[in-house]
């Protein structure tokens, strides 16, 4: 798994700023408002920073912006970065200035003067989630990474506070390595093992294989794995932090580790993209990650169908019909619609098997979402107001963009089938929407749930706020507030 930046917590000092190596950073409020060490520091510097923030370039920059003075006289540091940050600015902000000294840092050691900054919690989380690069695959050694020292006048809270950014952070490196990996790394076998390693954080975890799932009659999920020499898998990870026998929340993801679209095979251009195609998954196992982590005290499920889809001789064709663990039966029109296959059966299980509270799906299910709401948005679909409320407060305040899109019997009406109970797509128009009102089939009447669509946010081309480009770690930071804000006792 890709590293974290180390981070270590003192007392805000004087002593050793003149000699410390590497970078250091130093925080303004307003123009010639420092603080303790923007004194000492503006001292060393014979009055830069002083200088640098009645300059109208700092009246210019937008707060969390970072301004570098390299090579400062007087000083043995290779840069000052100095931020433009209220003492009180809102968690947003203080994440961009985080994620903006992350950018600017590189591989040098870094002493943090965050002094009285109310948010430094948010500023480290910021830090640690930007300075993330994938290198499983390249052979060039990395540059060696210097850590990073915080100061701050209340360290020893600000260190606990910081226990849960450094909690979010690592969790969203696990995701993000997860849709990074490429398919022939990241197999269904790989990816369960990676799963099951996460019991020495606490976490119970169960693997389902093909013989079990047979059993259990989920010839949906099965049928899209034909096609593959990878075995097909569930995997269950329970974290049972919360009150003994209270209905847990379950988080459902879509794992096709690679999605060829099967026998409906997709075009040649992209395809390398979806290696991606197991966001969701991805996702599920970075929140229980995160829980495990933080100790939460919540009761939350997390499941995972985990497949590869593949064209053979096996595989299931256009115009197969195939039976759900529900017992509904599917004809499959498109083998490229294969999520949704996965999900039904997931879903299915997870309420048969643990009757939760509510239920949250998360898939990279389709490319209609991306042309609906781009790359900055993921869609939502629930057949709760209240729970759905309850999610976009969360995403917006964890600044994970999410819109609700509609359903509705005239949209189900496209999923009938001459053969079957249903079809696996209904046509072009509103896609995405007749893929959640497929797998609204699945949920038990009374059971608050969510669709998420995350085609467009779990991987994209550029820079994200809190990440480079490639995978995000999406929806790690909503959901771990969804959790922390409804399902803690």
């Amino acid at each position: 798994m890709t590293d974290l930046l180390s981070f270590s917590f003192e007392e805000t000092t004087l002593e050793g700023v003149a000699e410390a190596e590497g970078r250091i950073a130093v925080f303004v409020e307003a123009p010639g408002k420092l603080d303790t060490v923007g004194r000492r520091v503006n001292r060393l510097t014979k009055g830069a920073v002083l200088r640098l923030s009645e300059s109208a370039r700092f009246e210019k920059a937008a707060p969390g912006d970072v301004i570098t003075l390299a090579w400062p006289s007087g000083m043995a540091a290779e840069a000052v970065d100095v931020v433009k940050l209220e003492r009180r600015a809102p968690q947003d902000v203080a994440r961009k200035a985080g994620a903006n000294l992350a950018k600017a840092k590189g591989a040098s050691p870094l002493r943090l003067a965050l002094g009285t900054v109310q948010r430094g919690a948010d500023v480290v989380l910021g830090l640690a989630a930007r300075a993330y690069e994938f290198r499983a695959h390249k052979t060039a050694d990395a540059e060696a990474q210097g850590g990073v020292t915080v100061m701050a006048s209340r360290h020893e809270e600000l260190e606990a506070a910081s226990a849960t950014s450094l909690a979010l952070a690592e969790a969203m490196f696990f995701t993000r390595d997860l849709v990074n990996e490429p398919a022939n790394v990241l197999t269904t076998t790989e990816f369960a093992e990676r799963l099951v390693a996460m019991k020495e954080l606490g976490l119970e975890v169960e693997v389902l294989e093909e013989a079990d799932m047979e059993k259990l009659g989920m010839g949906s999920l099965l049928s899209v794995g034909h096609g593959s020499a990878s075995p097909s898998k569930m995997v269950v990870m329970k974290w049972m932090g919360g009150e003994a026998g209270a209905a847990p929340l379950a988080l459902v993801g879509k794992g096709v580790v690679f999605d060829t679209g099967g026998i409906s095979l997709k075009p040649a251009a992209g395809m390398e993209d979806m290696t991606m195609d197991m966001g969701g998954a991805g996702v599920v196992s970075g929140v229980m990650r995160a829980l495990a982590l933080r100790k939460a005290r919540a009761n939350v499920i997390g499941l995972v169908g985990l497949v590869e889809n593949m064209p053979s001789d096996r595989a299931t064709r256009p115009g197969d019909v195939v039976t759900s663990m529900k017992g509904d039966t599917i004809e499959v029109i498109n083998t490229d619609a294969e999520g949704r296959l996965v999900l039904c059966d997931v879903l299915w299980y997870a309420q048969e098997t643990f009757q939760p509270d509510a239920i949250v799906d998360l898939a990279t299910l389709t490319g209609a979402i991306i042309i609906g709401l781009g790359h900055d948005n993921a869609g939502v679909f629930s057949n709760d107001d209240g729970f759905a409320g309850r999610f976009l407060k969360a995403a917006q305040s964890e600044g994970e963009g999410a819109w609700r899109l509609p359903l509705g019997k005239c949209y189900d009406d496209l999923l009938k089938s001459r053969i079957a109970d249903m079809k696996n797509v209904g046509g072009r128009a509103a896609g995405s929407i007749t893929a959640a009102q497929f797998l609204q089939r699945f949920i038990k009447d009374g059971t608050p749930w969510i669709h998420l669509d995350i085609a467009g946010v779990a991987s994209v081309k550029t820079d994200t706020a809190l990440a480079p480009k490639g995978a995000t770690g999406w929806g790690v930071l909503a959901l771990n507030r969804l959790v922390a804000d409804h399902y803690e006792s």
